[in-house]
């Protein structure tokens, strides 16, 4: 799985931060969120998933591996 955060959508509400705290760091200054790697690790992939449904911008978006 890979994820990226369109910045272009992200509106800063930190959701997917708290969600998956490992998977996502915002942005000191603007507060927008990017992901830490977007290679997800298996472990993190369903908090990764939970964060880019509660995402209220719609900002995550997440491929799915075709291995």
């Amino acid at each position: 799985m890979k994820v990226r955060v369109d910045s272009d959508r992200c509106q800063g509400h930190t959701l997917c931060s708290m969600i998956a705290p490992d998977s996502f760091v915002l942005d000191e200054i603007e507060g927008h969120s990017s992901a830490v790697s977007e290679d997800v690790p298996p472990e993190q992939e369903d908090a990764v998933r939970e964060a880019a449904h509660s995402c209220p911008e719609q900002a995550i978006l997440i491929t799915e591996s075709t291995s």
